[in-house]
């Protein structure tokens, strides 16, 4: 599979390789690959804060998340199909 070229923006481009060739998608893969790029690679996954489990989220909640992480078609989707939108996003 030829190799794609995220473009400059990209911090790590090597990183954002693998996780698209996982399924990330490109919005994904880039802000994982320039938060290891800005400390390390070890330190992404303990960086952020700590929120309650989604399904301890009202449906309001959720959508107003969504509505700020940019996903679409959020006003027609089920709390459980907003929760999976969310983390796959």
């Amino acid at each position: 599979m030829p190799r794609r070229n995220p473009g400059p923006s990209v911090k790590d481009p090597e990183l954002y390789e693998t996780l698209r060739d996982d399924g990330a998608s490109k919005e994904k893969a880039a802000r994982i690959a320039n938060a290891a790029a800005n400390t390390s690679r070890s330190a992404v996954g303990r960086k952020g804060g700590s929120h309650g489990d989604y399904e301890d989220w009202t449906k309001s909640d959720l959508a107003r998340r969504a509505r700020e992480v940019g996903i679409k078609g959020r006003s027609s989707m089920s709390k459980a199909e907003l929760i999976s939108a969310l983390r796959n996003h």
